[in-house]
């Protein structure tokens, strides 16, 4: 208890306070909650003193956590000039939108042979949740479910390597980014995220049903629906998406729209 109180800073008024179970990981957990609920933006710069004086700890725990986050791809580190959430080039998202198809189909065809029942009712409460979020004020929690829903997708897999490697994939695909942009352009907002809402469902059944074909092909109609949205609202080219729906096609051809 010594050594981590002594870790401390007096704390400041008005500071956010935190759990201190270990502070390194409180503030990983603390700042990666933070970007997923669009709290911070595409180029937002992570300052580790401001960080240090908001939550009240020392700079050496938060210093820990921006390097987490280095490492896990969510934020970027710019030589000279700190840490930074990622302005991402347009090849980077259409790469990692096709590591992101294989991995989470892979994922998904794995789950479904193993997964629990009360996994499989884990996810469905997931999606349930988001089935009443459709106003802007709810874009922050919907981020956060949503992340839950596909982290849990592919943990229900078992693989502590799939695992690693689809995180650092889907910091690099930005379908974050899409909230943004509906918080911005309300209009598109219901029938968006009710169509992401039945993808959801879908998933959860095939995975209930145990058919690895229908949950990989069901997550790559998700993830391909995603792909169409950045492409329509980043303005992302799409001289790359007939080729990417074809193989979508090679890839689960008993299974049509």
């Amino acid at each position: 208890m010594k050594k981590i109180m002594d870790q401390i800073n007096p704390i400041p008024e008005n500071a956010e306070l935190l759990h201190k179970r270990s502070l390194t990981d409180e503030v990983y957990e603390y700042l990666s909650d933070k970007i997923i609920a669009g709290k911070y933006f595409s180029g937002d710069w992570l300052r580790q003193e401001d960080i240090s004086t908001l939550l009240g700890v020392s700079q050496t725990p938060v210093r820990e956590a921006l390097d987490r986050l280095v490492a896990s791809g969510l934020v970027e580190r710019v030589p000279y000039r700190g840490v930074r959430v990622p302005i991402l080039e347009h090849k980077e998202i259409v790469d990692a939108f096709l590591l992101r198809l294989i991995l989470e189909t892979t994922g998904a065809r794995l789950a479904a042979k193993v997964i629990q029942l009360e996994e499989a009712q884990a996810l469905s409460i997931l999606v349930e949740k988001t089935a009443n979020l459709v106003s802007l004020e709810d874009m922050s929690t919907l981020r956060q479910l949503n992340k839950q829903f596909h982290t849990r997708l592919v943990e229900a897999a078992r693989s502590s390597l799939l695992n690693k490697l689809y995180e650092m994939t889907t910091n690099a695909f930005p379908d974050w980014m899409l909230y943004e942009y509906m918080f911005r352009h309300p209009e598109l907002l219901q029938s968006t995220l009710m169509r992401e809402y039945h993808e959801h469902e879908a998933i959860v059944d095939a995975l209930l049903s145990n058919d690895p074909q229908a949950a990989s092909y069901q997550v790559a109609n998700h993830i391909k629906y995603l792909w169409h949205d950045l492409q329509t609202y980043l303005n992302i080219s799409g001289d790359s998406i007939q080729e990417i729906e074809k193989q979508i096609s090679a890839m689960f051809p008993n299974h049509q729209k």
